[in-house]
């Protein structure tokens, strides 16, 4: 038998796994099935870099501390927390009814509890040259050289910093700073990758290479009465649209992110789940903090080039009706950057920056006021790089600065190829995004601090006196203090305009009917604990 459509193909591929209940060995109504587009490369926490492997590492493994729905640091392993009035050292105290899931590294059918010695071994050995794990730099320059993580007693961890580093919670309920036994990696060796050993909600059952992965639950987890699931299914068929129709027939739970293939069958213009399938399914949206923007590294360009005047690039921010690009381009689904670099959901409301809107006329005024007509045309000529996925809102972009009078040309560039010209500081001009690794102002106000290379300073941006707000905000312990301070560092910002402010994202995650507790989060986490199946 031959298939000519190699779609239909792997629809019954999918179809024939999530299916099967001689291989997963639990009830199929039980069970959360959903599809990863990217396979799952390892399930080693120290190299939880891209969202695939995170969320499935974050079904297995616990943090000392974790976040709400509202981004508040919660008690996770650790039960309760001190930090010292220096700013120095964090005591932790950790919970004594942990225990990691029963693995052969504990002997036949056995486990242990969790111990204080257990985290100070998990993160030191993140931050161990010798692993070379991207989680690496998250301590970078913030422990003691000398005592970094001490321990007193088994329930009480203390981390001795440098210098004062107020988002450092923050930073620990990154799936990096997850917790495993050393007996794990000593058993395993490199196939730690695949014989992950957590304290979380499941427990890895079976991997079956490029073809899934299945998880049980943890039926002695320390939170009482979780998971609701008896299992986790994830498959992994990268083309979207298959897995997108084996949703509509209710072969899979849930799948989150649109294409542009379908995603005008789903949502509205406004971003809201078509009414004809609102008996169908659900649809949940969230803040994503994520910020799209146009870089500007005014030293890759002639000090006699129009974008070397901030007033100019003040103009190239007001010349953009980004509502309508959002309308248009993302269905809705996101919201206009017209307040900073920095998402709303993160910011104190009482402080905010002069809106950047959509001033057309007055965006004409400055360029005639600049006296931009008179620029030989090497000097006016803007060239925006960019990568494919990004080129019919970037040439919306471009339209609307050449209704302007600017003249205007795209480039388009492989992605890979782009983001070396960005680190190696050769391009004028480029479409980025930047995706905050924790929930913290201070993880978008650091892309602008001059001291910082690029990545993550892609802009070569530098400015005295936004620096000084900086280095007083990562030392700052009172929030309305650092409000403030972050605060001043965006006007300075919307002030000089070394980016082009597009939009702050948000995600949807689509859900059969039958789901219940399954919410969104602007880390875009996939948190199961207390998702169910009424099925």
């Amino acid at each position: 038998m031959t298939f000519q459509n190699s779609n239909f193909f792997i629809f019954f591929l999918l179809a024939g796994f999530i299916s099967c209940k001689s291989v997963s060995e639990v009830d199929s109504k039980a069970v959360f099935h959903y599809n990863q587009p990217n396979p799952i490369g390892s399930l080693d926490p120290a190299f939880a870099k891209s969202q695939n492997n995170i969320w499935a590492v974050d079904h297995i493994f616990n943090q000392l501390v974790d976040l709400n729905d509202d981004l508040e640091i919660t008690p996770e392993l650790a039960h309760s927390w001190e930090i010292t009035e220096d700013g120095l050292h964090y005591i932790f105290h950790i919970r004594t009814d942990v225990w990691f899931h029963k693995d052969p590294c504990f002997g036949a059918d056995s486990s242990r509890r969790l111990s204080a010695e257990d985290v100070k071994f998990s993160l030191l050995r993140l931050i161990n040259p010798e692993l070379s794990a991207p989680g690496s730099w998250v301590f970078q320059d913030k422990l003691d050289d000398h005592n970094p993580i001490e321990v007193n007693y088994d329930s009480t961890l203390v981390f001795h910093l440098k210098s004062p580093f107020s988002p450092f919670l923050s930073l620990l309920t990154m799936q990096y700073c997850s917790i495993l036994p050393r007996e794990a990696t000593e058993y395993y060796g490199l196939d730690i990758r695949s014989h992950p050993v957590g304290t979380g909600p499941f427990y890895l059952h079976k991997w079956l290479d490029r073809q899934g992965i299945f998880l049980k639950k943890n039926q002695f987890y320390f939170k009482s009465g979780l998971p609701l699931l008896k299992g986790v299914r994830i498959s992994f068929v990268e083309d979207r649209n298959t897995a997108f129709l084996v949703f509509m027939r209710k072969g899979i739970d849930f799948f989150s992110g649109l294409q542009s293939s379908f995603g005008a069958q789903l949502i509205d213009d406004h971003g809201n789940l078509q009414s004809k399938l609102q008996d169908k399914m659900q649809m949940i949206k969230a803040e994503y903090l994520n910020t799209e923007y146009i870089g500007i590294n005014l030293e890759a360009l002639p000090e006699s080039h129009a974008l070397q005047d901030k007033k100019f690039r003040r103009a190239l921010n007001i010349g953009i009706n980004r509502e309508e690009m959002i309308r248009i381009f993302r269905h809705g689904l996101a919201s206009p950057a017209e307040f900073g670099f920095i998402p709303s959901v993160l910011k104190d409301s009482i402080y905010k920056v002069r809106r950047i809107s959509y001033l057309p006329d007055s965006a004409k005024k400055i360029i005639q006021d600049i006296g931009y007509q008179s620029f030989s045309n090497e000097d006016k000529l803007i060239t925006l790089y960019t990568n494919k996925d990004y080129l019919d809102l970037i040439s919306y972009i471009a339209r609307q600065w050449q209704e302007l009078g600017i003249l205007v040309q795209i480039e388009l560039m492989e992605t890979a190829t782009l983001r070396e010209k960005m680190r190696a500081g050769t391009v004028g001009m480029f479409r980025a995004s930047w995706i905050a690794d924790y929930p913290d102002q201070e993880s978008f106000a650091t892309i602008f601090y001059s001291k910082n290379p690029a990545p993550p300073n892609y802009t070569r941006f530098k400015n005295a006196a936004y620096d000084s707000l900086y280095e007083k905000a990562i030392q700052e312990t009172e929030a309305s203090e650092r409000n403030y301070l972050y605060f001043k560092m965006e006007t300075i910002l919307c002030e000089e305009s070394p980016v082009v402010f597009i939009l702050y994202d948000q995600i949807a995650l689509f859900a059969q009917k039958n789901i219940t507790g399954l919410k969104g989060n602007a880390i875009n986490l996939l948190k199961l604990e207390q998702v169910q199946d009424l099925e």
